[in-house]
């Protein structure tokens, strides 16, 4: 702004006889200010204009709306976390607004605990703080252990009055990430991705029976699958070896195995999830996954989604490697023999989506392989 500010001073003295022409009320004749104005340098106009940068507020991305109100009451975690009990978590807002945000429409609040990684979901019809904070108090009810902590980003949904009152009668920690910082919430991010992009896709839900008919998922099947079907490995160490650094995981385990080495779990709740577990078939459940996946896709509001189909996404994928292929060089070279057509019955998930197992054992899905896992179109990937 310096910088130009000087450029703009010398134009504007180009226009001194001009300026001469107006009411001498409207515009005093004051030879000091004058002299001041053609003088001025550069860092005097950034230190002239500093208060008036500061309040103006930064653009915003996205759907998250800053809530400044409790900002400087609520503190900032911004170290990595070292937890070895479950209870301390992460939540935050996944915006089901198709290609419009205008009007009110479908949110997912998904919370993920930093241990165990058992995450729990709830959709809620716009995000209104009482909605948010109503949602977050059901999902506190079915944990399998007491919630301890809460860190959310800077959005105006959790940054309230409802929220901070509700942690202070439960006696849970509220913290928060630092603004445009989504590293600081890699959690719930994740889970973001693989439990409700790669589920509902970016379609706009707007109606109060398509909300019904996700939280009807959300509550059933797919929590049991997630969390007890669902296996993951955690990052244990960091090893330096000459210019690489090797990650180091634990052993893959569900959250509800994750649950159950900790002592701080609620017996009754652990133990009627055993019971499930081992009463519950998961191809069954897959089988109930899809079919609720399927009536959810019928509830989009398809004039508000976004308008792609399985023809012309492979069409826009095939014509891609062609090019790539024409143009590349190493395995993208021409002579290279090209790579076979992973596209599956995935592809039209508003068609034939289904709920894929490697283990299938009738045979009737394939294998999930990585290039399926880098799809646009979303699936549930294991």
């Amino acid at each position: 702004m310096g910088s130009r500010g000087i450029s703009l001073v010398g134009a504007a003295e180009g226009l001194a006889a001009e300026l001469d022409a107006l009411d001498s009320q409207a515009l005093p004749d004051d030879p000091g200010m004058e002299k001041q104005l053609l003088g001025i340098s550069a860092r005097q106009i950034d230190r002239r204009l500093q208060a008036k940068k500061s309040e103006r507020k930064r653009r915003i991305y996205g759907r998250t709306q800053p809530g400044s109100v409790l900002k400087h009451h609520i503190p900032v975690k911004t170290d990595s976390w070292d937890v070895t009990s479950p209870g301390f978590s992460e939540v935050d807002l996944v915006a089901h607004c198709g290609n419009s945000g205008d009007g009110e429409f479908a949110h997912t609040l998904n919370l993920t605990d930093i241990h165990s990684g058992w995450t729990e979901s709830r959709a809620l019809l716009g995000k209104s703080q009482v909605a948010v904070q109503q949602a977050l108090d059901e999902i506190e009810g079915g944990l399998p252990f007491r919630l301890l902590g809460v860190d959310s980003d800077n959005g105006s949904e959790f940054i309230n009055w409802h929220l901070k009152r509700w942690c202070e009668q439960k006696q849970i920690q509220l913290t928060r990430g630092r603004p445009y910082k989504k590293d600081d919430n890699a959690q719930v991010e994740q889970k973001n991705w693989t439990h409700v992009r790669k589920l509902l896709g970016w379609e706009r839900y707007d109606s109060p029976a398509a909300v019904e008919t996700i939280n009807d998922l959300y509550r059933h099947e797919l929590r049991l699958w997630m969390n007890l079907y669902l296996p993951s490995v955690k990052l244990v160490k960091k090893v330096r070896v000459g210019s690489k650094v090797r990650r180091i995981y634990d052993a893959a385990q569900t959250p509800l195995q994750r649950v159950l080495a900790c002592r701080q779990a609620k017996p009754e709740q652990v133990a009627e999830l055993k019971k499930l577990r081992q009463s519950l078939d998961p191809f069954q459940l897959g089988k109930l996954i899809d079919q609720k996946l399927q009536r959810i896709y019928d509830l989009a509001n398809r004039r508000l989604s976004p308008k792609v189909t399985a023809e012309n996404h492979a069409a826009q994928a095939k014509e891609k490697t062609q090019r790539g292929r024409r143009n590349g060089c190493g395995k993208a070279a021409p002579w290279k023999s090209p790579k076979p057509d992973f596209s599956t019955e995935l592809g039209n998930r508003a068609k034939s989506a289904r709920f894929p197992l490697s283990h299938s054992r009738d045979g009737g899905g394939p294998s999930v392989t990585f290039p399926m896992s880098r799809r646009s179109n979303p699936g549930l990937h294991l």
